[in-house]
């Protein structure tokens, strides 16, 4: 029992998903919910990369689209769309994504620093790569993938679509 309870502590659940051609993974506890897009209403004057609101359950989430974020020219969405829910820093937000592939169960012996590249997405927001047998996996920290100052961006457009 001992040993089995010490492999779980060494294996993350991860929720893949796939911006452009690359394949993300984020910490499964951080995501509240997957869903289908849906109506995303634009809010003026908020930043390029929030795409709007949408109305959850009676709560205004802000929708980011991870493409824009990453400097990745926009496209139009498709049945593969979706928003990941997530809780960051006491706010609840939707990340636009071009497709959730699988919850996967990584060994964190797998998982190696970023590496010292220059890439499109800025290393900032990667806390790692998971090398699993057919492909690499980039580890996402979705707390540092808005600044403090952009976050507080995201307070107006929940005010500005509240009015």
């Amino acid at each position: 029992m001992t040993a089995n309870n010490q492999s779980n502590e060494t294996i993350y659940q991860l929720v893949s998903f796939v911006v452009e051609d690359e394949e993300f993974g984020v910490d499964i506890l951080k995501v509240q919910e997957i869903i289908r897009t849906v109506d995303i209403t634009r809010v003026p004057k908020s930043p390029e990369f929030v795409e709007g609101v949408i109305n959850l359950r009676g709560k205004i989430v802000p929708v980011i689209d991870l493409r824009i974020r990453f400097g990745i020219a926009k496209r139009e969405r498709d049945n593969e769309t979706r928003i990941i829910v997530v809780e960051l820093s006491d706010r609840v937000v939707g990340f636009l994504v071009d497709k959730v592939k699988e919850v996967i169960r990584v060994e964190k012996n797998i998982i190696e620093p970023p590496p010292e590249l220059t890439t499109s997405i800025s290393s900032n927001y990667i806390t790692g790569v998971a090398k699993l047998q057919d492909r690499l996996l980039i580890l996402l920290d979705l707390d540092k993938v808005l600044s403090g100052e952009e976050q507080e961006h995201l307070s107006e457009v929940e005010t500005g679509a509240n009015l």
